[in-house]
């Protein structure tokens, strides 16, 4: 008896359909990594001073010299459509992996400061970089004022609070400690209202609670990189697995830490289910 011979099963199908899957996830990660979100979010403090009742603030974090528009435009007007009272911005304006960039840090300041009063503090990929006091030199001569373990009155409504700011801890092996900061802000100022700008969120619950501010304001985390449902993250950004404080409101030791996902990627990393976010903190009393 003759043998038949086997019909060829067509190879070809299962790449026309894994094809379209790999370019829609492509396109999702592309749009996932590069389009803003804006984010709100409303806090309520018993102590608040009543001027600073409905003050808005615009919260911007490891931008790793990313660009959103042509010389960050796009950026610039999603803050200004908040119209914010202040920005704070929480340090990684450039990225250790790739350099700075001529004009750069320029190019943010004069953006921002246009908008609101913007405040800075450094966060570690500056002084892994180097040239920080220069560094902050250009960002005040566009604008931006820097707070270098310092502190500084703001006024609105007719009423004040009180804003610091400390360098990261890859900083000065010198320089003053937050416990000193707020030591020296205490004795200066009483019991005031005061929140401070402080790069690394994953201080929080061992440090910064334990310092007295009302509001502590962190980025650093990058919202866990990969974010998944029922987690705060899948890594942080030293590769621990499924760390917290790293996006929104949280409560330790009567202090209150708001930290943003920030807006770009270190190196080679990427974000999944985790959009480049303007995050804006809205003051009540409460």
């Amino acid at each position: 008896m003759a043998e038949h011979p086997r019909k060829r099963r067509p190879r070809r199908r299962g790449v026309w359909i894994l094809l379209p899957l790999v370019l829609l996830s492509a396109v999702y990660g592309w749009w996932d990594n590069t389009t803003l979100q804006v984010t709100r979010f409303d806090p309520a403090f018993t102590d608040l001073p009543a001027g600073f009742d409905g003050c808005r603030i615009v919260v911007l974090s490891d931008l790793h010299g990313a660009r959103f528009g042509e010389g960050n435009a796009d950026l610039f007007a999603a803050v200004a459509a908040e119209e914010p009272d202040y920005i704070f911005y929480l340090g990684d304006l450039e990225d250790k992996y790739r350099g700075p960039v001529a004009g750069y840090p320029a190019e943010v300041a004069e953006g921002l400061s246009a908008i609101a009063p913007t405040y800075y503090v450094t966060g570690n990929h500056e002084w892994a970089i180097g040239g920080v006091p220069a560094l902050k030199k250009e960002l005040e001569a566009h604008g931006v004022s820097v707070l270098s373990n310092q502190f500084v009155t703001l006024e609105r409504n007719g009423d004040t609070a009180v804003l610091a700011g400390i360098d990261d801890p890859n900083g000065y092996a010198d320089q003053k400690t937050p416990e000193q900061l707020a030591a020296e802000l205490y004795a200066a100022c009483g019991d005031p209202f005061w929140m401070l700008l402080a790069h690394r969120n994953d201080h929080f619950a061992g440090q910064y609670s334990l310092l007295g501010a009302d509001l502590v304001i962190s980025g650093h985390g990058h919202g866990g990189i990969i974010r998944l449902p029922f987690t705060d993250g899948l890594l942080s950004t030293d590769r621990t697995l499924f760390p917290s404080y790293t996006a929104g409101l949280y409560e330790e030791n009567g202090s209150t830490l708001f930290a943003t996902r920030g807006l770009g990627n270190s190196g080679p990393s990427f974000r999944l289910f985790n959009r480049p976010e303007v995050a804006v903190v809205t003051l009540h009393q409460g």
